[in-house]
């Protein structure tokens, strides 16, 4: 399944994205795009929802689902997270 999302910006994102969709999906193949925030996780397109759940709570909406404050809101998210993955590398 594939979803395009905004706010990943280096190598720190896709490593929490990464952590965190193959704990809570309990998957081995996650594949991340930095210039295109495509986001490719192997579970089934049903899941969809719930993977851009994940995403938007780590601060990474599916592109154009979120608008003002809320886009605001995400993209600070997204730094928090991208820290947390930076240390975690």
């Amino acid at each position: 399944m594939k979803i395009i999302v905004d706010n990943i910006k280096c190598v720190g994102c896709i490593n929490i994205i990464t952590k965190k969709l193959i704990a809570t999906f309990n998957t081995k193949k996650v594949n991340i795009n930095i210039e295109q925030g495509i986001v490719k996780i192997d579970v089934d397109s049903t899941k969809k929802s719930e993977v851009a759940q994940v995403l938007l709570n780590l601060g990474y909406p599916e592109i154009n689902s979120i608008h003002g404050f809320n886009s605001t809101k995400a993209k600070a998210k997204s730094f928090v997270s991208c820290t947390i993955g930076r240390i975690n590398i």
